[in-house]
């Protein structure tokens, strides 16, 4: 599906750099974080939404540096 100004999950998932599951974890669970739009059973994500929560939320580094 292609939506211009939307991201499918998976999408969205890469954008951010964390799995589809995570993509729904925040959804439910962050209350800034983006909510989507159904378009039958599919959620599209707002792409200006993504980038914005990104921004906000930078990306934790997996080994910090000793």
């Amino acid at each position: 599906m292609d939506i211009p100004g939307y991201l499918t999950t998976e999408q969205a998932a890469r954008r951010l750099g964390i799995n589809p599951q995570s993509v729904y974890n925040l959804a439910n669970q962050a209350p800034d974080f983006p909510k989507p739009t159904k378009v039958g059973r599919a959620s599209l994500w707002p792409v200006e939404g993504i980038d914005t929560w990104r921004a906000a939320h930078p990306a934790r580094r997996r080994n910090p540096p000793e």
